[in-house]
C-alpha cells in the first residue's frame, strides 16, 4: 500500500493521512464511489430514519400533538374572553351588541394566536393517529376551558362539573389505551383507493341526500324549533371534513418527503372538499348557537360529530380490522364515559351544587338553586304560582 502525495489522485490502496490538532489518522481509500451517489445514500438513510420513526412513535406523535391542541383551544377561550370582559371594563361596546374595540387587545389577539396554534396542532394529529382517537379527544378543550376558567375567570364548576370532568379524563384514557395504533392509509394513491371503495361510496351517498334532505326541506321548517336539525347537518358534513383533514395530512407529510403531491388531482379536490365542508358547519353552527341554549348544543353536537366521525373512520379506513374484542369494547366504553362527562359538565352547570350544601339539598328534597347563564333557553316553564285548583285535569 502507498502513501498517498501531494496532487496525487485518490485509488484503490491509498492510504490518506488526516491532521486534527494533536491527532492524526491514516485511512486507507478501499473503493471509489461518486459524490453525488453519496449525498443520494445520505438522503436516502436520512429518510428511512424518518420512516422508522413514524412507523414506531407515530401513533404517540399524534396522540401528544392531540392533547396538545386541546390544552391550546381550551386555553385560548380563556384568553378570547379575558379580552372581552377586560373591554366592558373600560366601557367600551360589547362584542355582542356590534362592538370591535376587542381588536386593539393584546390579550385578545393572544387567544385568537393560541387557537391558531391548536387547530394546526389538531390538524397535524390526524396526519400521525387514527381519527378514532384524535376527535373524541377534542373534548379535553372543554375540560380545560371549564378548569382555567373556575381559577382565572371565577366563573362556577359545581360538584357535577368537577365529576364530569374527572369522566372525560377517565374516558379519554380509556380510549387511548383501547384504540387502534395502527395506520392503514400513508399515501395519496392508497387513499385514492379506498375512496373509491363501493362500501365507501355508497356510505357517502347516502350522507349527501341525508344532508340535502335536511338543508333544503326540514332546516327551513323546523331549524327555528329542533335542535337536533342543524346539529345534524353540522354532524353529517364533519364526516366529509375530517376525512378531508386527513388525507391533507397524508399530502402534506408527502409534500416533506419530497413527493409531487402538489400534482395529484385529489389533493385540490381535498382542499375544496375541505373549504366547503367547514363553511357549511361554520354557518349552520352559528344557527343553532343563536336559537339554543349552548348548555345543550355542545353535548349534543359532540355526540352526533364524533359518532358519525367514528362510523367514517371504520367505514373509510378500517382502523378497527385489526382490533381485538377486547379493544372495541374499551374503545366504546370509553367514548360513551366521554359523553356521561361532557354531558354532567354541560347540561348542570347552572346548579349550585356543592358538597357543602349537597346534604341539604337531598334532605329537603328541594331542587338546587339555578343562575342562568346563557341568554336564550329552549325550555322554561315556571309553576310555583300555580295552584292546585289551576293545575289541568285529567280524566279518569
Amino acid at each position: 500500500m502507498e502513501r498517498l502525495e501531494a496532487n496525487r489522485s485518490c485509488s484503490n490502496g491509498s492510504l490518506v493521512t488526516i491532521s486534527c490538532l494533536s491527532h492524526r489518522v491514516v485511512c486507507q481509500v478501499i473503493s471509489d464511489a461518486d459524490p453525488d451517489d453519496s449525498v443520494q445514500n445520505n438522503g436516502t438513510l436520512d429518510n428511512f430514519w424518518v420512516t422508522q420513526l413514524e412507523s414506531s412513535y407515530g401513533f404517540y406523535i399524534g396522540l401528544g400533538l392531540a392533547v396538545f391542541s386541546s390544552l391550546l383551544i381550551g386555553s385560548s377561550i380563556i384568553l378570547k374572553k379575558k379580552g372581552l370582559l377586560r373591554l366592558v371594563e373600560k366601557g367600551g361596546t360589547r362584542a355582542g351588541d356590534g362592538g370591535h374595540g376587542y381588536l386593539k387587545d393584546w390579550l385578545w389577539w393572544a387567544g385568537l394566536l393560541t387557537m391558531g396554534g391548536g387547530e394546526a396542532a389538531n390538524f397535524a394529529a390526524y396526519a400521525f393517529a387514527p381519527a378514532t382517537i384524535v376527535t373524541p379527544l377534542g373534548a379535553l378543550s372543554v375540560l380545560v376551558s371549564a378548569v382555567l376558567s373556575s381559577y382565572l375567570l371565577r366563573e362556577r364548576l359545581n360538584l357535577l362539573g368537577k365529576l364530569g370532568c374527572m369522566l372525560s379524563l377517565v374516558g379519554s384514557t380509556v380510549m387511548v389505551i383501547h384504540a387502534p395504533e395502527d395506520e392503514e392509509v400513508t399515501t395519496l394513491d392508497e387513499m385514492t383507493s379506498k375512496l373509491k371503495e363501493p362500501g365507501f361510496l355508497t356510505y357517502a351517498a347516502v350522507l349527501l341526500a341525508l344532508c340535502f334532505f335536511l338543508i333544503f326541506y326540514l332546516a327551513p321548517r323546523y331549524g327555528q324549533s329542533n335542535i337536533l336539525i342543524y346539529l345534524t347537518i353540522c354532524s353529517v358534513i364533519g364526516a366529509f371534513s375530517v376525512s378531508s383533514v386527513k388525507g391533507l395530512g397524508i399530502a402534506i407529510k408527502g409534500f416533506f418527503a419530497g413527493q409531487p403531491v402538489l400534482q395529484h388531482p385529489l389533493t385540490w379536490i381535498l382542499v375544496i372538499m375541505l373549504v366547503a365542508s367547514i363553511t357549511t358547519q361554520i354557518n349552520y353552527l352559528n344557527k343553532s348557537l343563536d336559537i339554543f341554549n349552548t348548555s345543550l348544543v355542545f353535548p349534543i353536537y359532540y355526540v352526533l360529530f364524533t359518532t358519525i366521525v367514528i362510523t367514517t373512520s371504520i367505514i373509510l379506513f378500517k382502523e378497527w380490522v385489526a382490533m381485538t374484542v377486547v379493544d372495541i369494547i374499551g374503545t366504546v366504553c370509553g367514548f360513551f364515559t366521554i359523553i356521561l362527562g361532557v354531558f354532567l359538565l354541560h347540561a348542570f352547570k347552572d346548579m349550585d351544587v356543592s358538597l357543602g350544601n349537597l346534604p341539604q339539598v337531598l334532605q329537603s328534597g328541594q331542587q338546587a338553586p339555578v343562575t342562568r347563564d346563557d341568554k336564550n333557553i329552549l325550555i322554561e316553564v315556571d309553576n310555583s304560582s300555580i295552584t292546585p285548583e289551576d293545575k289541568p285535569k285529567t280524566l279518569g
